[in-house]
């Protein structure tokens, strides 16, 4: 039985695609999420007039929540590697970054760990005043996987990416716009017609142009594939050991992957007595 979808695609125009992430009542990632997103990469990576691509969520409250913790571990760890020798989860990101269009992310809720993971690998992020970024992976006894190390230190420098990484804590829009994690914050009721006029802007221009403008970029910004394999080592490595199971019990007792738990402000939960 095949999974059900979930990346919506709306084809505006031949040059400019919308894709909405529906999975769950918070958005979790999981090992269908790889499967589908690989599709949709490759997709992207071949149409040829494609210039820009905007991700949505249909959950306003959840962008990407995280990865599923409750996730076949097993399905995860045997998946095949990718034509670049990287293992799924990361070759998704690492080819999501490279693809020949620009790619903006639509943040209007919470996206932590592997949502972030995913917004960083994306080009241009615009947040809602509701939005909340953050990496609680240290907090739980894991190394984030999908080299969020790299890029953040890349976009917000060295102290402000451990600050991120190590304190695990929820970055609001508005700090996060700050620290350049996100481009800028717009007004709940202009989000959605802001990024759609960007979009449409960048779509109408020559694709060419566009296209070898962010290649220069590219080249300059994203980091190697060996931090990729380097990251998702590390995670491997760290993730589910048994000293931290009674702290993740803990998390989800009090509603860890509700929608009306202690997602709604998980930073606050991380701290020493948690």
């Amino acid at each position: 039985m095949s999974a059900a979808a979930q990346f919506d695609v709306q084809e505006v125009s031949p040059s400019y695609w919308r894709v909405t992430f529906s999975n769950g009542a918070i958005n979790l990632i999981d090992a269908d999420t790889l499967d589908q997103l690989a599709e949709l990469i490759t997709r992207i990576e071949e149409a040829p007039d494609l210039t820009v691509v905007v991700f949505r969520s249909a959950r306003p409250d959840f962008f990407m929540a995280h990865w599923d913790m409750l996730a076949d571990t097993a399905r995860v760890a045997a998946m095949s590697p990718a034509a670049s020798g990287l293992h799924p989860y990361a070759d998704n990101l690492y080819r999501l970054a490279r693809v020949p269009a620009l790619t903006v992310s639509e943040i209007a809720g919470r996206t932590r760990g592997a949502g972030s993971e995913f917004v960083l690998a994306t080009d241009v992020r615009f947040a809602g005043p509701g939005a909340v970024l953050g990496h609680f992976e240290v907090a739980i006894g894991s190394v984030p996987g999908g080299n969020p190390s790299g890029r953040l230190a890349r976009l917000l420098g060295r102290g402000r990416a451990l600050e991120v990484l190590l304190g695990a804590d929820d970055f609001p829009a508005d700090l996060a716009a700050r620290y350049g994690y996100v481009n800028r914050v717009l007004p709940e009721d202009r989000l959605e017609d802001f990024v759609d006029g960007f979009a449409r802007r960048v779509a109408g221009f020559d694709k060419v142009a566009v296209r070898q403008a962010k290649a220069l970029v590219d080249a300059v910004t994203e980091p190697p594939v060996e931090e990729f394999a380097a990251s998702l080592a590390a995670f491997f490595r760290t993730s589910g050991r048994p000293e931290n199971s009674a702290r993740v019990k803990r998390l989800f007792d009090a509603g860890l992957q509700q929608p009306d738990g202690v997602e709604r402000d998980l930073g606050r939960h991380l701290g020493p007595s948690s």
